[in-house]
């Protein structure tokens, strides 16, 4: 019997599309990742709001949602999807943000949101691999209990709980927001995070400093 022949992560984007499914490459073998739960992508979009706004106020890059790829390492193809991620723009390629494909390196900061069904250990994996190829730091929020693991590029582990603040080290400077908070009221869970000034009027996410559109090969959209 032959060799069983690797997954590139060319092979992977080439992969008929799967409704609720997302693929990852773990040393070049596929990883189906199933959708998330509705907590679960709760805190993912608030997260995503969190980091967003304050990327925005201070005009530090590019923040991605739960769909966005990244090639950690080649040959064999390690390629992981983040629950939300930041690129800051020193490392936004001159000729733009490409339509096809995946990032080709790792996120300056990789958020991971742990459902009830991860293991420990696959997360820890996930957080090594991610260090290993040049993110600079990596939080891993845990719903249960509430709480958060920060790692910097050292690998240090700082954990956080509820009523602490998210640091950004120098990747995202200054305190971030507290650690989300997840409660019930009147049966429905909630999850909230410190107030935060009045955002500034929404520009188009690839928006550079100045206004400067980042080229993706078409025109640019109108803003939003």
């Amino acid at each position: 019997m032959g060799a069983k022949r690797l997954v590139t992560a060319e092979d992977l984007w080439a992969l008929p599309e799967k409704p609720g499914v997302n693929y990852e490459l773990a040393d070049g073998e596929l990883i189906e990742v199933s959708g998330a739960s509705p907590l679960h992508g709760l805190i993912s979009a608030l997260v995503l709001r969190l980091i967003g706004a304050y990327t925005r106020e201070r005009d530090l890059g590019l923040v991605c949602g739960d769909n966005t790829s990244y090639i950690l390492r080649r040959a064999p193809d390690l390629v992981r999807i983040p629950d939300v991620s930041f690129v800051s723009w020193a490392r936004v390629p001159e000729e733009g943000v490409s339509e096809e494909g995946y990032w080709p390196f790792a996120p300056d900061l990789a958020v991971e949101i742990v459902s009830p069904g991860d293991r420990a250990n696959d997360v820890h994996d996930k957080v090594r691999e991610y260090l290993a190829a040049g993110t600079a730091m990596v939080w891993v929020l845990w719903s249960r209990p509430q709480s958060a693991t920060v790692y910097g590029p050292d690998g240090v582990a700082r954990e956080l709980g509820p009523d602490d603040e998210l640091d950004g080290g120098d990747v995202l400077p200054g305190p971030c927001g507290r650690v989300v908070r997840v409660r019930r009221r009147r049966g429905a869970p909630r999850v909230t995070f410190p107030r935060r000034p009045p955002e500034p009027a929404i520009r188009h996410p690839l928006a550079r400093r100045g206004g400067e559109g980042v080229p993706t090969g078409r025109p640019r959209p109108d803003a939003v």
